[in-house]
């Protein structure tokens, strides 16, 4: 059998004396999205920040396609094909367009198509047409697509998005929705950490939910839409049917 994508074993962190993350478990299946939720300081931060490197874990393993990463420096991480798309996206404000993607190339993908600038312009034509334009003056959608851009130039063989849909409107929400979709149908593994509800159930095969640092519930996105006792109890939205 393949390995998971992405699995976390038992994984405790901490923030100096504060323990986060308290043996955290899941796991990605390869060409899956998974959510991660929870309210926040739940440590859906704390997770994502484990597994890229920022912060070492104390114990328990991470596993990249089956080879351990926990502990790794982020540069090593994300030359083995791991990819973050931060909240607050992080790009280059005085860098155009074409330069904020150019300078994030690093993998040279031998497996499948790799992310090069024209399939990335495929994929975000308005990236196209802003290419010469210093990325500083982007809207807030058109740079949520420069740092989803940014990230696949890396060619990941996972990719974290950390609240994508922040501060986003409905319209533009919709339209990451759907980038996601395409990513997934393009075979790429996804960690999607949301705190739009709907969305991340939209697009997500699987799902887990944080509190306080702990793993209450891991299954399908589907089982979560219908349980108002757990989105009440751990993530305090009330959903609309």
């Amino acid at each position: 059998m393949a390995p998971d994508a992405l699995s976390l074993a038992n994984v405790h962190a901490f923030y100096g004396d504060s323990h986060i993350l308290h043996g955290v478990s899941f796991s990605l299946q390869a060409g899956a999205v998974l959510a991660l939720l929870g309210r926040n300081g739940a440590g859906k931060t704390t997770c994502i920040s484990t597994i890229i490197g920022f912060l070492k874990p104390q114990d328990g393993e991470i596993r990249l396609f089956g080879e351990q990463i926990a502990g790794l420096t982020p540069e090593r991480i994300s030359h083995l094909g791991i990819g973050l798309v931060p909240q607050g996206r992080r790009i280059f404000p005085s860098l155009t367009v074409r330069e904020n993607l150019m300078v994030a190339r690093q993998r040279e993908n031998t497996t499948g198509k790799p992310w090069n600038i024209e399939r990335i312009f495929d994929m975000f034509p308005r990236l196209r047409e802003r290419q010469a334009q210093i990325a500083g003056t982007l809207s807030g959608g058109e740079l949520q697509m420069l740092a989803i851009g940014r990230a696949l130039m890396g060619n990941p063989r996972v990719l974290l998005l950390d609240e994508p849909s922040e501060g986003l409107a409905p319209l533009i929400v919709t339209e990451v929705g759907r980038t996601i979709r395409r990513l997934k149908q393009e075979g790429q593994s996804i960690v999607l950490v949301e705190q739009n509800l709907q969305l991340a159930l939209d697009v997500a095969d699987h799902a887990v939910i944080l509190n306080t640092g702990r793993t209450v519930f891991a299954g399908s996105a589907g089982d979560i839409l219908n349980n108002e006792e757990l989105i009440a109890q751990n993530l305090g939205v009330f959903h609309a049917h």
